[in-house]
This record gives structure tokens, C-alpha cells and sequence, in this order.
């Protein structure tokens, strides 16, 4: 019987690419991804023990009548496991000596007005939940997560991998939470992978929001900073072109699909959740060049309103292709463009509405 994680820690280095490191990197990278893997598996293990099943289903997304203003803590966590560390910077504080804390300060603040001014959204949670960030994550730690409750960042091995403190992986780990706090998707299987779908998809508008990217500019790549100049690739995943986001002698070849005759079943990774994720990527990056413009005026606010319409945490894609068609409908219109434009983006990916 299939074990499944309802809270799992959110990892953004995907498995697929920890088990091409164990297989084709040198002694320290191997003993590095297995450390990772080991306190992924912890993490996951402490988050589904503490939180009750479905917790916080319905939970309010909208911000009330006052004004809603973002609460963040930034802490520095000494290159030790325990969360969160040492409080170095809270909301309203005067900027720290350290660059790094302030940047995380200002980029989870990009993340609190791009969900408020576009999706009414206050916060995470909806309802102003603090935004509690650590970094300096153990020592050389390479991956960021959201555990339910915080951001982690880890600075990289400097090897492969660079600073996680990036906006589209903070984006993508916050979006978890906003994911978790709408009703949440099972981590398994097409569920797992539209979970983790929605968090690429909003960690790219959320760059392209604070770059005032059209949809036709932006470059929609995951973890567009986080490798070195050593790794063969551009980034983690690429909504534009799956499958063609790194190529590399030690990481591998990005595995991810972009089109249903290519889903890959597979025993691992919650069923392909990092992997199978290029689908439904695909299908919004294809509805947001149809609609043009900025992605976030009109795709995302089809792909927002319908997680927080669904409200069936073992969604396949058909079923969050429906709800995607049905919101364009409610918004747009019967006949409009934008429902039609959602019907050709999922029949190009292989999954006809």
C-alpha cells in the first residue's frame, strides 16, 4: 500500500537530481545528497506527525476590510539544524549588517505584495501569518524547503550549487503554504505533481511580477541563479521548454515531460511529483503567451481562483483542467477567448476538456 504524505516537507532540489549525484559525483558530493535526503526524510517524518489531516481547509483567503501588512522574521541559523536560529531581523527593523538576511527580508516581501495586490491575499494563510525565514542552513547545506511553517535556506556546496536564497524558489516554497492554506493537494501521484506544479508556476510570475515581465520576456525558469558556472544548465525546470533546463555530467538530464504521451509512472518521488509537474507547467506557460501581456493578469488569476475553487486533494490534471476551464468561464465569460485559449493550452498537453 502506497504511503502518503499530506504535509511533507517541500524540498526544491527535486530526488531525480540527489540520485544522479549519489551516482556520478565524487565522495563528498555522494556524502552531501545523502545528508540531504536523510534530513528531507526527517523533516517530512516531524511535519506529517504535527499537523492534523486537512488542517486549515477553508480557511479564509481574502484580506479584510484593514489594511494588511506583511510580518516577517528573519533568522540566522548558525549552520546548525535546529529552526529557526538566531532572530536577526523583524518587520519594521532597520536593515542588518548582513546582505543576505536582507534580501530574504525584501524578496518574501515581493512574494507578501504580489499575492495582496494581485489575488487580495494576506499573506500566506490569508490571514497575515508571519513569514518566518532562516538562513545559513547547517554548513554547505544545498536545498531551501517550507516546512509547514518556515522558509530554510541552505548557502550551496559553492560547487554546484550557489546561494538558495533566489526569488523563484522562494516563491515556489511559499506558494506551498498558500497551497496548503487553500485546501492543499496530496502529495502523490497527479495531485503531487499539480502541488508542485502551482508552485513553479506562481514562483515564475512572481519574478516576472517584480521585473514587470510581459509573458513573451520572461525567461520562465526556475532557480535561474542557483547553479554554478561549473553545471551544464540554465536552471531546476523550465515551464517554457521541459525537459531542456540542464543537461549536466554529474546532475543529469532534466527528466520532466511536457506532454502526456511522455508522463512517467514511477515508484519514486511520491509517484514523479518533481517529475510529471512539467505538464501541467506547460499547459499555463502556453496559456499565458495566448492571453499575452503580463501572466499574471489573466492566466494567474485562472489558475488562483481555481485552486481556491477546487477542493479535491487527489485532483488528477484532468480534473484541475476542468476546474481551470470552468474558472475561466466564471470569469471571462462562455465563448471568450480565455475560456477558449484554456481548452487549446491543456488539448496541447495531451489532456482534451
Amino acid at each position: 500500500m502506497t504511503h502518503i504524505h499530506r504535509h511533507p516537507v517541500h524540498c526544491i532540489l527535486p530526488p531525480h537530481m540527489l540520485e544522479a549525484i549519489k551516482m556520478r559525483g565524487d565522495a563528498k558530493q555522494r556524502r552531501m545528497a545523502e545528508r540531504i535526503e536523510k534530513e528531507a526524510d526527517a523533516a517530512r517524518k516531524a511535519r506529517a506527525a504535527a499537523a492534523p489531516e486537512r488542517a486549515h481547509l477553508g480557511t479564509p483567503a481574502f484580506a479584510g476590510p484593514a489594511p494588511a501588512l506583511p510580518n516577517r522574521e528573519v533568522y540566522n541559523g548558525g549552520y546548525k539544524r535546529e529552526l529557526p536560529g538566531r532572530l536577526v531581523r523583524k518587520e519594521g527593523d532597520p536593515p542588518s549588517r548582513s546582505k543576505l538576511v536582507n534580501t530574504v527580508y525584501d524578496l518574501t516581501g515581493k512574494v507578501f505584495e504580489f499575492y495582496l495586490k494581485e489575488f487580495k491575499r494576506n499573506s500566506i494563510d490569508g490571514q497575515g501569518m508571519t513569514i518566518i525565514s532562516t538562513v545559513h542552513h547547517r554548513r554547505k547545506y544545498s536545498n531551501a524547503f517550507w516546512n509547514g511553517r518556515q522558509m530554510v535556506f541552505g548557502d550551496g556546496d559553492g560547487v554546484l550549487f550557489k546561494s538558495f536564497v533566489d526569488l523563484s524558489i522562494i516563491g515556489h516554497e511559499l506558494t506551498h503554504g498558500v497551497v496548503q492554506f487553500s485546501g492543499g493537494l496530496t502529495y502523490q501521484d497527479q495531485s503531487g505533481a499539480l502541488n508542485e506544479s502551482l508552485a513553479d508556476v506562481f514562483g515564475v510570475m512572481i519574478v516576472q511580477y517584480a521585473k514587470k515581465q510581459t509573458a513573451a520576456e520572461a525567461s520562465w525558469l526556475v532557480g535561474e541563479e542557483l547553479f554554478t558556472p561549473e553545471v551544464e544548465g540554465d536552471a531546476l525546470r523550465s515551464l517554457r521548454a521541459p525537459g531542456l533546463a540542464y543537461d549536466d555530467d554529474i546532475l543529469g538530464k532534466d527528466p520532466q515531460p511536457y506532454h502526456m504521451s511522455f508522463y512517467v509512472s514511477s515508484c519514486t518521488d511520491y509517484g514523479g511529483v518533481h517529475i510529471n509537474s512539467g505538464i501541467p507547467n506547460h499547459a499555463f506557460y502556453l496559456l499565458a503567451q495566448y492571453l499575452g501581456g503580463y501572466s499574471w493578469e489573466k492566466a494567474g488569476q485562472i489558475w488562483y481562483q481555481a485552486m481556491q475553487s477546487l477542493r479535491n486533494p487527489k485532483a488528477t490534471f484532468a480534473d484541475w483542467a476542468d476546474m481551470t476551464v470552468q474558472t475561466a468561464w466564471q470569469l471571462f465569460g462562455a465563448g471568450s477567448f480565455e475560456m477558449a485559449m484554456t481548452r487549446r493550452a491543456w488539448k496541447l498537453v495531451g489532456i482534451p476538456v
